[in-house]
């Protein structure tokens, strides 16, 4: 019977994962997991606008861009009036020109309206806005919530991930603030 050789007994080590990253040249060796958390957040908010943006269609509101859905969200949230510095703070958005083309597709679509209230200008969803919003509703519910099959562990894991993702946009907003005082 043959011996087996002295590299055959030792235990294969498999090599250590590599991460998956877009940009391997900015992986730091302090948080490898930094790369890996960009990329996935790249992937998965491509995947959300592009999510938020056949919902809508589907609910019957067309040639949307991801910004214009949020924004008309944003506004139909909690039925109040919203201004336009309102919602560029809630929804973190420095750029207020942005926001504004959006209010603007969206006053031209007929599902939102503004009024004047003093100087201040504050807009609102119409009517037929909220019909697209609850239909859009509807959809999420069937297309989105169900293949999740949610159970408490999986909604857990859910809540927890949008806790550390609100961490992460302070810490980022925070980066940025010290960027642009280089």
């Amino acid at each position: 019977m043959a011996k087996k050789s002295a590299a055959a007994a030792q235990p294969v080590q498999a090599p250590a994962p590599q991460p998956i990253v877009s940009s391997s040249h900015l992986v730091s060796p302090r948080s490898a997991e930094m790369s890996e958390f960009e990329f996935g957040l790249i992937v998965a908010g491509n995947s959300f606008h592009r999510w938020i943006v056949h919902c809508m269609s589907a609910a019957g509101l067309k040639d949307l861009m991801p910004l214009d859905v949020l924004v008309l969200h944003h506004v139909t949230h909690r039925a109040r009036n919203k201004r336009l510095a309102d919602i560029c703070f809630i929804m973190n958005v420095e750029d207020t020109h942005l926001i504004n083309y959006s209010l603007k597709k969206l006053q031209s679509l007929g599902v939102v309206v503004s009024s004047k209230s003093g100087k201040d200008v504050t807009y609102a969803c119409t009517d037929a806005g909220l019909e697209f919003v609850v239909r859009y509703r509807e959809i999420r519910e069937s297309c989105l919530i169900d293949a999740l099959n949610t159970n408490d562990g999986l909604n857990r894991d859910i809540g927890e991930l949008a806790r550390l993702l609100r961490l992460l946009s302070g810490i980022y907003d925070q980066a940025a603030r010290s960027a642009a005082s280089l």
